[in-house]
């Protein structure tokens, strides 16, 4: 059996427990396994100021990889996650063998993510964060409202969430990645939830922020279930990353 190292970054709200499932599943098929709590989440909610940004998150993912000497990394983002996962291995690509992106895709240098939706969504969230984040954070959602949209959502998923989640700094989702493009080398695997590959061919061409997730050396898995699969199908999710070690 071959043994992999996996980091694994959580995307907006979330921490390290939000991927308990899959790293268990993991760390059963003999891997090592590092989930994030990143500075401001999950167990680390306390570092949280309204100077945390996105460098302070990849800063942090860096250090871990640095200081722990991992090397052939299999490094995995989810959502805002994959922001991360790029900016880290832009910085020390040497030491990472594999980018898996979950639901999500590498932004081009210059993007944040708070731009991704538009700007109406960007406006939308601002507001949000002037009126119940005290001017930096950016509260959860309704967890129990999104899921009541998705079949096999549930409710243990949605406590999940619920219980792992804490707000957003705001400046994680405003300040623009900035990237060399020396991660644009490493081989890269997007693991497909709330849409699929063809949706993802058809939208590519017309939205600057998919280019990305289309050029380069990709490949594809589709887990069909909601933008959350760590707490809806954490067993297949385990097993696309499993496979992507292999």
């Amino acid at each position: 059996m071959t043994t992999t190292t996996y980091v694994l970054i959580p995307g907006f709200w979330l921490g390290a427990e939000v991927w308990r499932p899959v790293a268990d599943a993991l760390r059963g098929r003999g891997h090592l396994v590092h989930a994030v709590d990143l500075p401001g989440m999950g167990e680390r909610a306390h570092l949280a100021t309204p100077e945390t940004d996105l460098t302070t998150h990849i800063d942090d993912v860096v250090d871990l990889i640095e200081r722990q000497d991992l090397r052939d990394v299999v490094l995995v983002g989810h959502s805002y996650g994959a922001l991360v996962a790029t900016g880290a291995a832009d910085r020390v690509p040497d030491r990472v063998a594999h980018l898996v992106y979950i639901d999500a895709g590498p932004l081009p240098h210059g993007i944040a993510q708070a731009d991704f939706e538009g700007p109406e969504a960007r406006a939308a969230n601002h507001d949000v964060v002037m009126t119940r984040g005290q001017g930096w954070q950016l509260p959860p959602p309704d967890w129990a409202a999104l899921a009541a949209e998705v079949p096999g959502v549930d409710d243990a998923a949605v406590a999940a969430l619920v219980d792992g989640s804490r707000p957003q700094p705001w400046l994680t989702a405003t300040q623009p990645v900035a990237l060399t493009g020396a991660w644009e080398r490493l081989p890269r695997t997007g693991v497909l939830c709330s849409f699929g590959v063809e949706q993802l061919r058809q939208m590519a061409p017309h939205a600057p922020v998919f280019a990305h997730m289309v050029d380069g050396d990709w490949t594809y898995r589709e887990l069909p279930t909601w933008h959350w699969p760590m707490v809806s199908r954490p067993a297949e999710l385990a097993e696309a990353l499993d496979s992507v070690g292999r």
